[in-house]
């Protein structure tokens, strides 16, 4: 699978992309129809110190695109959100299609 990272207000950072590569194969292993994902990480400036920072994950399967995000007062708490997000999606892709 390939991940792509883009950053939007953040630097780059391995750390968070070792974290988010780590979740995201993980989720490879257990769903092997997944073409490629894009992570994308975001600041945004928010009166509010509980968010702002953002993860959006988009994983390409065949037959559609699924799509999770969240927003957080760190980029960690949103890179776990939005992955738990998009392994219960991938869950229920995976229900619909043994059901066929």
């Amino acid at each position: 699978m390939n991940i792509n990272f883009e950053y939007k207000n953040v630097s780059a950072s391995k750390r968070l992309e070792n974290m988010a590569a780590e979740r995201l194969t993980k989720l490879e292993d257990k769903y092997d129809f997944i073409v490629a994902c894009d992570v994308y990480l975001k600041k945004e400036n928010t009166g509010s110190p509980q968010t702002g920072f953002i993860c959006e994950i988009r994983i390409n399967i065949p037959g559609t695109t699924l799509f999770a995000g969240s927003n957080n007062g760190s980029l960690e708490a949103s890179i776990a959100k939005a992955s738990n997000e998009i392994k219960s999606q991938l869950q229920r892709k995976k229900e619909k299609m043994q059901m066929h």
